[in-house]
């Protein structure tokens, strides 16, 4: 452990709440951490004692989409050019726009983004382990489609965006886009069919 340094970007009171002791902590989205600085100097014994490391460091960390986020004038991370070719390619499902269901296409861009590189680097969807983990974070984004009233299997035409979005630092990923949409469509349509089904028993159950 030891003393740490957080750099801070003021966005301005349009991201502010208002309130007169507004500043660095407050819960409002003015003040933005976009880097952290921890000098790690010490080895605590859980007891308060403190022991020079033989080996001291700085363990740093900037987080690229904030600061992405803060020169394209984001609102959030998702509003920048890493996420918003993957938010308006899903828009061309639905006639349900961006702005009236941010949550929804923000859940699904994110999730995508994260089946893509798993399955890239050779994860795939099973029923335990990190498979599991896959398939839930695949059948979430598929749930959020179906709030924004797309029908079918529509996951698998984003994983080209993914690619377009990530190309010049992971080309790797356009070697396999056919063979990971394939996966993709397959989950997808896997889950539908367990949600008809789900909703056909349902229905009988009402009646």
């Amino acid at each position: 452990c030891g003393p740490c340094s957080e750099v801070y970007y003021d966005r301005g009171e349009k991201y502010g709440c208002g309130e007169p002791g507004c500043t660095v902590g407050c819960e409002c989205d003015r003040y933005m951490e976009i880097w952290n600085n921890v000098f790690s100097q010490f080895d605590n014994d859980g007891h308060g004692n403190y022991s020079e490391l033989k080996q001291k460091n700085i363990d740093t960390g900037m987080g690229l989409e904030r600061l992405a986020c803060i020169l394209q004038d984001g609102e959030t991370n998702f509003d920048t050019d890493l996420f918003l070719p993957l938010i308006h390619a899903t828009e061309k499902f639905t006639s349900i726009p961006y702005a009236e269901n941010k949550m929804a296409y923000r859940v699904i861009a994110d999730h995508i983004r994260t089946v893509t590189f798993a399955l890239a680097d050779g994860a795939l969807f099973a029923n335990e382990g990190r498979g599991y983990v896959l398939r839930r974070v695949l059948r979430r984004a598929v749930r959020f489609g179906r709030k924004l009233k797309i029908e079918g299997a529509f996951m698998y035409q984003l994983v080209p965006v993914v690619y377009e979005i990530m190309k010049d630092y992971y080309p790797y990923i356009g070697e396999k886009i056919e063979y990971i949409q394939k996966l993709v469509k397959a989950e997808e349509e896997r889950f539908h069919a367990t949600l008809a089904d789900g909703e056909r028993l349902m229905n009988e159950v009402i009646a």
